[in-house]
């Protein structure tokens, strides 16, 4: 993704309803993904990110996308994602790389307080407000990335078997962050985004675990009468 980041901004982002700059999107990856603070724009930290980012994009062409970039759309399941079927496939497939209790694995000792695996929950994992807290999105990269090492060509898990890990993973607790002012205009919401205020009548766990299908099915037919 970041190949794809120095060709696409500025860029209207329909989370926050506004146009956003490359800053913009950097610490929001910093804040919501990494759970983080925000850096200055003229920081040694920021211009280098954003040097890293131009360097890596420096072959794609404005208003294109890197060859592979972005997650994947699975489809949807029929039933709501299972979290206690995802729980034994994290126990099988996760726990090894990212812990029993989802706390990530970190480095040698005096090595550096660092992770070398993520933590996929708790107080040092990605808040609520990160992309990844989207249902689809985490079932999408678990898909094509998970168990480490896979070829994304040859998926290890099945699609079900995605959905139900990823719907584990996101009903661990995690923190916390004001996601208020997210989605001004609440029609753009995604069909997965599990806060409300919603312009539907289906639940919020519907919303957060599936199934989906039903819900695409009313915005489709009330954006076909429009």
């Amino acid at each position: 993704n970041y190949g794809s980041v120095a060709a696409n901004y500025p860029k209207f982002r329909a989370r926050s309803g506004t146009v956003e700059s490359i800053y913009k999107r950097v610490n929001d990856c910093l804040q919501r993904s990494l759970n983080g603070q925000g850096l200055d724009s003229s920081s040694i930290e920021m211009q280098a990110f954003i040097g890293y980012i131009s360097w890596v994009g420096a072959e794609v062409e404005k208003g294109k996308t890197a060859k592979g970039s972005g997650i994947i759309s699975l489809p949807y399941l029929k039933r709501p994602a299972d979290p206690k079927f995802g729980k034994v496939l994290y126990a099988i497939n996760c726990s090894k790389c990212h812990g029993k209790n989802g706390e990530g694995l970190k480095g040698q000792p005096n090595s550096g307080d660092f992770f070398i695996n993520p933590p996929l929950w708790g107080k040092h994992s990605y808040n609520q407000a990160a992309g990844m807290f989207q249902l689809s999105k985490l079932a999408g990269f678990i898909k094509t990335n998970m168990p480490n090492g896979i070829n994304s060509q040859q998926p290890y898990l099945k699609d079900q078997e995605a959905w139900d890990l990823a719907a584990f993973i996101n009903t661990q607790s995690r923190p916390t962050k004001d996601i208020s002012k997210d989605w001004p205009n609440k029609a753009s919401k995604p069909y997965d985004y599990p806060y409300g205020p919603y312009l539907d009548s289906f639940t919020q766990r519907q919303h957060q675990l599936g199934p989906f299908g039903p819900i695409r099915a009313f915005w489709e037919k009330k954006q076909s009468v429009k």
